[in-house]
């Protein structure tokens, strides 16, 4: 943790709860720094004495909630807004013309274990391209291809059609596939991400989610503590 910081992104790092739940409890007077009640936006060293109602912070750990939803074309990832669930944020994004799995929740804690690379968590693709697959593109496209400063990773790929191949990475850097893919003169037609992890899109239409639970939450979980000293 690098200071000073912001006292919601420090509270989140501390696993309390989000950042967004962290301003709540800033809004509400629960959160003190040094004696005094902090405000949003503050920044803390490490220094400073940061004291958090816990009864509050347990309330909102034990309404923990995780969606698969959806996401249409057209839709900006940071608009996404449901009705019955307020307070839910996007982890990660998908660009505004690419369509599929993103996760919502209020669940600050899982949001570095999901999307830092060092991780290597799968995210599974299906790419749509304006014209015919040539010999060794997918190829190329496994063993990693220099963008710009980087090379990205080995990625698992395979053909479903002369148009449309399958990858699965392990990194999300930004409008990366698409990248990938002009590097060698083809332009995504579509892009739709099928799986996060263990979580499937399944037959989720457009603009539809689903809540997580069971067993499937705790697999899911349990992968994204297993390289983490710290437990969910």
């Amino acid at each position: 943790m690098n200071f000073p910081i912001r006292i919601n992104r420090y509270l989140a790092e501390k696993q309390y709860c989000s950042r967004r739940a962290a301003d709540i409890l800033i809004a509400d007077g629960k959160v003190k720094v040094n004696g005094r009640r902090a405000v949003i936006g503050q920044k803390v060293t490490e220094a400073d004495k940061v004291e958090v109602d816990l009864p509050t912070v347990k309330k909102i750990s034990a309404a923990r909630v995780y969606l698969a939803y959806h996401k249409p074309l057209g839709v900006d990832t940071h608009a996404i807004k449901l009705q019955n669930y307020p307070g839910l944020f996007p982890v990660g994004r998908l660009d505004k013309n690419s369509q599929g799995l993103i996760l919502l929740t209020n669940d600050g804690r899982i949001t570095d274990r999901l999307l830092n690379p060092k991780y290597d968590h799968e995210k599974s693709y299906i790419v749509t391209v304006d014209k015919k697959l040539r010999p060794g593109f997918l190829e190329h496209l496994r063993t990693g291809i220099t963008i710009d400063d980087y090379t990205t990773r080995p990625a698992q790929v395979s053909s479903a059609s002369d148009h449309q191949f399958k990858i699965i990475l392990t990194e999300g850097r930004h409008h990366q596939i698409r990248r990938m893919c002009d590097a060698f003169g083809y332009t995504v037609r579509a892009l739709k991400r099928e799986r996060i992890m263990s979580i499937a899109l399944g037959r989720l239409r457009p603009g539809q989610s689903r809540k997580l639970g069971g067993q499937e939450l705790k697999s899911f979980l349990k992968a994204l503590a297993s390289n983490n000293e710290n437990p969910l």
